[in-house]
């Protein structure tokens, strides 16, 4: 199946398989486009959308890496939450004296 990229899908996606280092990007960029391609399909649809590149990169990236995502995230104008991705600091406790 071909699938089509949104502009703005694409060009989120480039920006933040740019910002992940170096060393995994290769890999990163090829399991974060299959698992687009899954959720695409998943869903029968053809065209690749900002929600579903949010949704590959959160369930690609491991947990302990989610915060340097949102705040990549936040750089690039993407607001997360609207895709049903809570902000991290709502499950941080500070430590009881």
């Amino acid at each position: 199946m071909d699938l089509i990229w949104e502009k703005s899908a694409e060009d989120l996606f480039n920006k933040l398989i740019e910002k992940t280092p170096v060393f995994v990007r290769e890999m990163a960029k090829e399991k974060i486009s299959k698992r687009i391609g899954l959720i695409v399909a998943k869903e029968n649809r053809k065209e690749i959308v900002e929600k579903d590149v949010v949704d590959a990169f959160f369930l690609e990236t491991p947990s302990g890496f989610h915060g340097p995502l949102k705040s990549d995230m936040e750089a690039l104008g993407v607001d997360y939450k609207k895709h049903g991705h809570e902000d991290i600091k709502m499950f941080w406790r500070p430590k009881k004296q």
